[in-house]
């Protein structure tokens, strides 16, 4: 990425609230074309819905949403239906459909989309299957049968299925060991290496979140406080940031405990 390179995505002012709670509060945010950016915050801090505010999951109240310079907020449904094709999802937990064969997941959306044929998506499943390390005989097992390092690779083949733009990664190494957690950063990085996509993701993993990061932003209380480099992060000056990367309970940010 360039300095002079329009953003792959660009928010401005984005604002969500539900009731009285403001998640997202005048949110501004770039994301730049080739760019792996990791949003880092705390539980309940918003991260989440700022990505189904992006995929039009939800409706944002106020702000701007671009991806390649064309505004997604309040788009008819055959534009955002457009614009989302360029979009793959690795969800929390991978969100397999059990009732689905491994290769059938992976292919869900070409299938579902009606993009090809059975037997060209289950040659294209395989293909991705093959991209994250898992090989053809994993195609005909059900996700039950996986474990669970196993599902997050199948879970990263269907979002690289149909070679997106752009990957969303929600929480990648949620569940996982520290090895498994690894050996899934690794793959992020060479998959999305691959297919040459921007890569958005959110966690609370700060070793996950530096390694696969160029930059790094920080949510809190519905607003980005601090984002740069990920050699930066711990010379941020801001001391809401120094708590969370180092993991300390004492400092500003306060979390609600009952006793």
């Amino acid at each position: 990425m360039t300095d002079k390179a329009p953003p792959k995505i660009r928010i401005g002012g984005l604002y969500k609230a539900f009731g009285t709670k403001r998640v997202l509060d005048n949110l501004d945010l770039d994301v730049g074309d080739g760019e792996s950016l990791v949003v880092i915050g705390g539980s309940g801090s918003g991260k989440s819905v700022l990505l189904k505010c992006i995929l039009g999951l939800l409706r944002a109240d106020a702000g701007s949403i671009t991806v390649d310079g064309e505004e997604v907020m309040g788009s008819p449904p055959e534009k955002r239906e457009a614009i989302n094709r360029k979009f793959g999802m690795l969800l929390q937990g991978s969100a397999l459909f059990d009732s689905l064969p491994v290769w059938e997941n992976v292919a869900f959306g070409l299938l579902a989309g009606k993009l090809m044929d059975r037997k060209s998506a289950r040659e294209v499943a395989i293909s991705k299957l093959a991209q994250v390390g898992l090989g053809p005989d994993v195609a005909m097992l059900s996700p039950s049968e996986l474990s669970g390092g196993m599902q997050k690779r199948v879970g990263l083949a269907r979002a690289i299925a149909a070679d997106p733009e752009i990957i969303l990664f929600d929480e990648p190494t949620t569940g996982l060991d520290p090895i498994m957690a690894d050996v899934i950063n690794n793959l992020i990085i060479e998959t999305t290496r691959e297919v040459g996509a921007t890569a958005l993701s959110i966690t609370h993993d700060m070793a996950s979140a530096r390694k696969i990061a160029h930059r790094i932003a920080m949510l809190y209380q519905g607003k980005i406080i601090w984002a740069g480099p990920v050699s930066e992060i711990t010379r941020s000056g801001d001391e809401r940031v120094d708590q969370f990367i180092h993991g300390r309970a004492d400092g500003p940010i306060q979390m609600a405990v009952r006793a």
